[in-house]
């Protein structure tokens, strides 16, 4: 009982200590700070950095509506005398609390400042990576002469409406002033655009015609702009050829500048910038437009649909002055979509910052073999992901700099991100090349040769040896290294230019009975690899793996044990790039969108193969052949079976056998040319399947003449055989003729699907006017012959010459006069002739 008393009193005296210690800390914070009560907004540097930043008193502040992507273990609550560069590096911690790896999603929270600090003492409060020595996102505090707080970078709105997965539009209202501030956010390219605006309100579907939008995105340059388009069509923005008018999705100036020049652009750019592969871009627009015409009121207290979509922007070129978006295509509620919007209503839906794929922008340079490298770099602030570019090199393939940036900057290859010589920072690096001695000016500048080797890591910088943070990196991949494959087995890599969901290479002829081997990133950014026997269709990355060069099986019976790689004969190689790759089991979402045209032969020994091509001349001259058979030689064919017997003789007869059989043997000759161009003949396709129809019904007509019963004289009716075989004769012929024509169209869209061959729409329209003008002559042809016919047969009930089915042989012979006499009855036959005149 004595010692419990103890152990109470002892924990008391523990509990009023530590009361006392924070009740004197208390006291020492103090409310005299002229900052106490100050708010600012966070301006956003890196990792979507946005919050909003309130000081309490003279040792605490509060931080609201707090996002970031997640960084390194060192971001720390940084102080600083301003924004200079060396100012901000030479900073201090203003506070023991780190903002650890996960991302912060519309975080609240407190932070004390450490004991030693004072607001006095901090101009600039940043959010610090230390490890990069990079700034997140800053405070500018007005005092001590500091820059005044700026209001120009705009990322903290009043409301936010997430439109899709990877689309976000945040707004301001101000009604009194009659405007709408909006903010759109994209995780996209630098190349889309971002749409967003009003439909009519008198539309409740195709809701695109007479919408007015505003179209935002990026120049070549990185500059942010803004306009405003109205929709007339839905289609690419085009100018009548009669007027000169436009049509389509059109900015509105385009509208005006085709008829006085009137500007009618009413959206005006507040700001936008690019950061960590997100694009935000704030415009500011009228909500009750003086441009009647063109802009729609927007009604701050009413329920509007609004309209939204991403896509490619098409830049201008010497004909139009103006970038145009691109059918956005993709999938609804991702690529394009409206929803009912009020903005006077709060809206904030946004739950943390977004993240985009690829959060890198820089330029990408390879480097060839031979070809110098001239890398222009700067000190830059935002660090990491600087604007300078990034270097991709190969491991066995000399790399040429020329290092023309002046005397005082000295070029290097280092292990360390930063540079300037990680042993003034107490810091560890490796040299891989460059060094003092590799400095030049433009009159002279130092060349530099440097050749990566198996020992050089995946990734490296190039730096300057005296000053941090002018470069960035070099990615170093395998390449042409003399022991690519060793020990019985070979390193195979594969680089997919395309951004894609996933890479793939095979062995094998075709995609059939092949062995492929599939590279891809999964959800947590990990690659993966797996193989794959492929025994039916149904079913920037970088792949890198290696195999044995014959597996080790017991049971060879398996298919995977015929996956033998001989180095010493030519290995044919098929790929396949798509959107997405699931391992758990193949479906249609594993399906290619970009496939080899051909096997490519690979020498492993001498590391080469041979160039993959686009659309031979061979094909070229296939698809001609086709044209002259299909096109003019067959129906020519036809036409003179048709409509030149009135002809004496046998003239027409000669010319349908002569056109027939010439249009039948290029026929089978373009097929020859180009079955053997592509090694095989591919029945999959459409194209491939209606040429085979088209030639096994061309085919049948010279078998057809060939078992032609004998014709009845004049005057006698037709045999049963005769006439199954004139029925026969005519409906395969128009049949041959219908589905070749449908095969040259259906070869026309393979040729640009496959060949990407550009002018194929302009050619597929010349093959369709060919087509509707020999349709217009044999209109004609049989208008003619039908009032030709009727007047004959107005003239007399039964005329001589009447050759609807003649095959060679002239209709008035007297020895079938006499033999269809001789097989009337005995009685008397009477018949008045009348004379033609033609």
């Amino acid at each position: 009982m004595y010692n419990s008393k103890i152990f109470l009193l002892i924990l008391l005296f523990l509990i009023n200590s530590i009361a006392s210690s924070n009740a004197d800390s208390v006291q020492k914070c103090s409310n005299t700070s002229s900052l106490v009560g100050f708010e600012s907004n966070f301006t956003m540097v890196r990792h979507q950095l946005r919050g909003h930043l309130k000081i309490l008193d003279g040792c605490s502040f509060q931080v609201t509506g707090f996002d970031m992507l997640s960084g390194s273990s060192e971001v720390v609550f940084w102080g600083a005398v301003s924004l200079n560069f060396s100012d901000l590096t030479s900073g201090f911690p203003i506070s023991g609390q780190r903002l650890n790896q996960t991302a912060y999603k519309n975080a609240s929270f407190s932070v004390q400042l450490l004991p030693h600090i004072t607001w006095d003492q901090i101009n600039v409060l940043s959010i610090w990576d230390i490890a990069s020595t990079s700034d997140f996102g800053h405070v500018s505090l007005p005092q001590n002469g500091s820059d005044s707080v700026s209001n120009s970078v705009h990322t903290v709105f009043d409301n936010c409406k997430n439109l899709s997965d990877n689309y976000r539009a945040r707004w301001n209202l101000n009604v009194d002033e009659n405007w709408i501030e909006i903010g759109l956010e994209a995780a996209a390219p630098t190349t889309y655009y971002m749409a967003f605006g009003w439909a009519n309100p008198n539309r409740t579907k195709e809701l695109m015609p007479e919408a007015d939008v505003t179209v935002a995105s990026f120049t070549e340059e990185g500059r942010p702009f803004v306009d405003d388009f109205y929709i007339t069509a839905y289609s690419e923005c085009k100018l009548s050829s009669k007027d000169r008018t436009a049509i389509g999705v059109c900015p509105d100036v385009v509208y005006e500048n085709s008829k006085n020049g009137m500007m009618v652009n009413n959206t005006r750019l507040v700001y936008g910038h690019r950061r960590d592969g997100v694009s935000l871009i704030m415009f500011r627009k009228p909500l009750n437009s003086t441009d009647k015409k063109y802009d729609l009121p927007v009604y701050p207290n009413e329920d509007m649909r609004v309209i939204w979509a991403l896509g490619l922007m098409k830049p201008p070129n010497e004909n139009r002055s103006h970038f145009l978006p691109q059918f956005h295509g993709g999938p609804e509620k991702v690529a394009y979509g409206h929803l009912v919007l009020n903005v006077s209503e709060k809206v904030d839906d946004c739950f943390g910052p977004l993240d985009a794929d690829d959060n890198e922008d820089q330029e990408l340079i390879i480097a060839d073999t031979g070809v110098p490298l001239v890398v222009t770099t700067g000190e830059v602030l935002h660090y990491p992901n600087p604007p300078t570019p990034v270097l991709r090199v190969e491991r066995g393939v000399p790399v040429k700099f020329l290092v023309q940036a002046g005397h005082d900057v000295a070029f290097y290859i280092t292990s360390d991100s930063l540079g300037g010589n990680a042993t003034l920072r107490n810091a560890t690096e490796t040299i891989y090349s460059g060094g003092p001695e590799a400095e030049g000016v433009v009159a002279n500048p130092h060349e530099l040769i440097w050749v990566p080797d198996r020992n050089t890591p995946d990734q490296v910088y190039y730096q300057s040896l005296y000053q941090e943070k002018m470069g960035w990196k070099v990615q170093v991949v395998d390449g042409a290294l003399s022991d690519m494959y060793n020990n019985n087995s070979i390193t195979i890599a594969a680089h997919g230019v395309k951004k894609s969901g996933y890479l793939a290479i095979g062995f094998g002829s075709g995609m059939v009975n092949s062995y492929a081997y599939v590279g891809w990133i999964g959800d947590t950014g990990k690659g993966h690899l797996n193989t794959y026997w492929i025994d039916g269709k149904h079913g920037i990355i970088t792949l890198e793996f290696t195999r044995l060069l014959k597996p080790s099986c017991n049971q060879n019976d398996k298919p995977e044990c015929k996956n033998i790689v001989d180095p010493t004969t030519p290995l044919k190689v098929i790929w396949a790039m798509g959107s997405k790759w699931t391992d758990e089991h193949l479906s249609e979402k594993n399906m290619h969108t970009v496939t080899s045209q051909r096997p490519v032969q690979v020498l492993l020994i001498r590391g080469s193969s041979e160039a993959e091509q686009g659309l031979q001349p061979v094909l070229a001259v296939h698809g001609f052949m086709m044209f002259l058979a299909w096109g003019i030689l067959i129906p020519g064919g036809i036409l003179a079976a048709r409509y030149l017997k009135h002809v004496n003789g046998d003239g027409w007869y000669q010319i349908h056998i002569y056109l027939q059989y010439s249009g039948l043997a290029i026929i089978l000759l373009g097929v020859l040319f180009a079955v053997a161009e592509l090694r095989g003949v591919y029945v999959s396709l459409l194209h491939v399947k209606l040429g085979i129809a088209a030639i096994v019904f061309a085919s049948v007509q010279p078998m057809n003449a060939y078992l032609r019963p004998e014709k009845p004289a004049n005057g006698e009716d037709s045999s049963t055989k005769r006439s199954i075989w004139e029925y026969f004769h005519v409906i395969i012929g128009r049949g041959a003729i219908a589905v070749g024509i449908a095969a040259l169209f259906t070869g026309m869209k393979h040729l640009g699907e496959r060949y990407k061959v550009e002018n194929v729409h302009d050619l597929s329209w010349v093959l369709i006017t060919w087509f509707l003008i020999a349709a217009s002559t044999v209109i004609y042809l049989e208008y003619h012959e039908r009032q030709q016919r009727d007047r004959l047969q107005g003239r007399s009930n039964w005329v001589l010459g009447n050759a609807e089915e003649e095959d060679s042989i002239d209709v008035l012979s007297q020895n079938d006069a006499s033999t269809r006499k001789g097989s009337q009855s005995s009685g008397v036959i009477e018949v008045q002739l009348e004379p033609l005149n033609r």
